[in-house]
Order: structure tokens, then sequence, then C-alpha cells
């Protein structure tokens, strides 16, 4: 797993570099996220390893994947992501984790995620843009994915897909650990942000 200053490196280059490919100033980029200018001259120097919230308003602001964001190295036809070059990018006091694979920005904007829930933790995501949708697969343990107040239980060896443009949660109520695979799809929207 790259070391998490080597993480920060790589987002501050990338997001520098997404804004100036855009023209955009700070305050644009601050407008379009929602993200203050003070976090992103902290991003962008490399001074903070921002939360998944962050990462994704940024993401939905430039119209890219999470993926894209974090890329440490260049990109070619065929990306091989080792062990040691998977990011994690959320972990719980509890031993739970998230970590990005791999993502493409080809049609849609596709992240693929190996997520941990130890026994009794829980992971709260905010709304991602409208078109998002999750697919979860369930390699152990019991999961309870939360979408609009409706919860709903996978076991596992089965699979959960949902609209994920409002707030929606992970849990792991049981006293078992649940491992699972999580995709995340969101179609190419530009025109739904202010220019």
């Amino acid at each position: 797993m790259p070391d998490p200053d080597e993480v920060a490196a790589a987002i501050a280059r990338n997001a520098r570099e997404l804004r100036g490919d855009r023209q955009w100033s700070l305050d644009h980029l601050a407008s379009r996220s929602g993200v203050s200018k003070g976090m992103l001259v902290q991003i962008e120097q490399a001074r903070t390893n921002p939360s998944i919230a962050t990462l994704c308003r940024l993401a939905d602001a430039f119209g890219v994947t999470i993926a894209q964001l974090v890329e440490l190295g260049s990109t070619s036809n065929v990306k091989v992501v080792s062990a040691e070059e998977v990011v994690r990018l959320w972990e719980s006091g509890r031993g739970s984790s998230g970590d990005l694979l791999v993502g493409t920005d080809r049609d849609d904007h596709v992240e693929l995620w190996r997520w941990h829930l130890a026994a009794g933790d829980e992971h709260h995501s905010e709304g991602h843009l409208p078109g998002t949708q999750e697919l979860i697969a369930v390699l152990s343990g019991t999961l309870t994915v939360t979408v609009g107040g409706e919860d709903h239980e996978v076991q596992a060896g089965g699979a959960v897909i949902f609209d994920a443009d409002r707030t929606h949660s992970y849990a792991n109520s049981k006293k078992r650990p649940t491992d699972l695979i999580l995709a995340v799809i969101q179609p190419q929207l530009t025109d739904h942000l202010p220019q």
C-alpha cells in the first residue's frame, strides 16, 4: 500500500493538473465542488489527505473518478495494480477499511473498491451525482445497506445494486467481519455543473 504522503502528493499533482487543464481558479473550483478554497490549497500543496467525501466532491466537480484523482503514475492500455499500489481511502478506529483498487473514465466513471467492515462498524456516504449506481458483492459476513432510510441485509455470496444519488450507509451489525467488493458507476454528466 502506498505511503500516505505519496498518495497526498499524487492527489495534489492530479488536482493541480485537472484544474490547470480547465483553466479554473481556486475560487471557481471551490464554487463548483463545495470544498473551501483553504482546503483546496492544502490539497494542492499535499499538506492533507482529504476525506472520501472531499475527494467525491472534487471528482464530481472535475467530472472524473476518485481513481483518477489518486492515480500514482501514468496510464496505459493495460493497468495492473499490485497490492502495494492499492490506495486506502478510509479507515475506522475499529479496524475497518475502504481500498480503491482501480477506476476508469472511458464512457462512464467506474471505480472498484474492496471494503472490510469490522464487527459492529459502519460507514456513511453522501449521495453521489444523479444516475450513479453502486453494486456490492458480499464475500463474507453479513452487510446491511441503508438507502433512503430503508435497511437491506445481504448475506455472504449475495449482491445488491442501488441508486447511490442519496445518502446511504454500509453496516456490519454482526460479531464477524464483513468483506465486500463495491463498484461505483457514475454516468458521464458534465452539463449539470455550473461553468
